[in-house]
């Protein structure tokens, strides 16, 4: 790393005891490899974190977790920004980036069933039985296997939907939950199965931590290629670049399923690798799903975004388009029942 007059960072983000656990294990990251340098950290209930009441789908974009934050960042509060990746926006605000994205964990969901009860796994649950979620890529995807099943919305931080789960009156037979948050918290014996595709594909960026950073800051810049773990950094880069070109944020059924292998690299640096990106589109209701598959050998960042964007347009041109329009229909229709039911 070149000189550098600071001798001190801030590290912020939301203040749920996740996202406290996630921006910890990037601090942990920097003093490891900084250590004459000082990591800081500051935590802010976003506006996300402040409505619990409404639908995440009804609520809109994925600013909802990130714009107070951001403030602070580009206002030099602070200097870098933890976020679980798939919660960021795939296009950052002026004079924002992307610094670092680090080793993703399994991005799977997972099936947690209510204490108490017997079954260990979706097939097992009567028709009738309640599974909550705020995902409605969840919701899409498994009315399509799963069609007796009631889903219901459930908010809060995790501890909050578990205990919710577990509520001798609640109404929930069992939750689905992103299986990297639950480990990041030390909840995985909670872990009744893992759904993974075709069964359930993950959102895009799932599992995968990011620093956000102000564009002019080449310190923190300097500091964030360290912990950047570049497989990750490729494949969630390439999911974001789909994502991007399909116009959907974190309340559009958009799902992935990503993988790297022929892995070369020269002095540690990824240089060429094969990478294959599965993406789908799911009906509200389940009865349409467009899902496709590109496999191609890339050489850079650019190159797996490419193959994000042709994937994006391919499920256009065989039909995501028709959905993802009708589903944009249908959350103005019900955003505007909810302001006049107020």
């Amino acid at each position: 790393m070149a000189s550098s007059s600071r001798t001190s960072f801030v590290l912020a983000s939301r203040a749920s005891k996740l996202a406290q656990i996630q921006t910890n294990i990037v601090r942990d990251g920097l003093e490891t490899t900084f250590p004459i340098l000082s990591f800081s950290t500051s935590f802010m209930t976003t506006e996300g974190d402040k409505n619990q009441s409404q639908a995440l789908y009804l609520l809109g974009g994925k600013a909802l977790w990130t714009k107070e934050l951001e403030v602070a960042l580009k206002e030099d509060v602070v200097d870098m920004l933890i976020h679980s990746l798939k919660d960021v926006p795939t296009t950052l605000p002026h004079g924002c980036e992307i610094g670092a994205i680090l080793e993703r964990e399994n991005p799977v969901d997972s099936l947690v069933v209510k204490q108490g009860l017997p079954y260990r796994k979706l097939e097992d649950l009567p028709d009738g039985s309640v599974v909550g979620t705020s995902s409605v890529r969840r919701v899409a995807q498994l009315r399509r296997s799963f069609p007796g099943l009631v889903f219901l919305d459930v908010r809060g931080n995790l501890n909050t939907r578990l205990a919710k789960l577990d509520a001798p009156d609640g109404p929930y037979t069992a939750l689905i939950l992103a299986k990297a948050g639950l480990v990041r918290l030390g909840m995985g014996d909670r872990i009744t199965a893992d759904l993974a595709a075709p069964i359930l594909f993950h959102a895009v960026s799932q599992g995968a931590l990011a620093i956000e950073i102000r564009s002019d800051d080449q310190e923190a810049r300097e500091l964030c290629k360290a912990l950047t773990h570049q497989e990750t950094q490729w494949m969630c880069l390439a999911e974001r670049a789909l994502l991007r070109e399909l116009e959907g944020g974190c309340s559009v059924p958009v799902g992935v399923s990503t993988s790297l292998s022929q892995i070369d690299k020269s002095a540690g640096k990824l240089t060429r690798a094969t990478l294959e990106i599965t993406g789908c589109v799911t009906s509200l209701d389940g009865s349409v799903h467009v899902q496709d598959t590109l496999s191609q050998e890339v050489e850079s960042i650019q190159g797996a975004e490419e193959l994000g964007k042709n994937l994006a347009t391919k499920l256009l041109a065989n039909g995501a388009k028709v959905i993802l329009d009708d589903i944009t229909r249908d959350r103005r229709k019900r955003a505007s029942e909810a302001e006049t039911a107020e």
